[in-house]
């Protein structure tokens, strides 16, 4: 990240890193969502079961 600055500082060329945070609810439904696969509590469907 550092040379990509130096490069575009040496070329005039104004550069802003922006950092958007997730939304903190949006964060604690993936992060349930992940502990509950390891938990071992998910249904798998079969492909040809999808479109009945």
């Amino acid at each position: 990240m550092n040379a990509i600055k130096q490069v575009l500082k040496a070329m005039k060329i104004s550069f802003e890193k922006e950092e958007k945070a997730y939304n903190p609810e949006f964060v604690a439904k993936i992060k349930e969502s992940d502990q509950n696969y390891k938990d071992g509590k998910f249904k798998t469907i079969k492909v040809e079961d999808l479109w009945k």
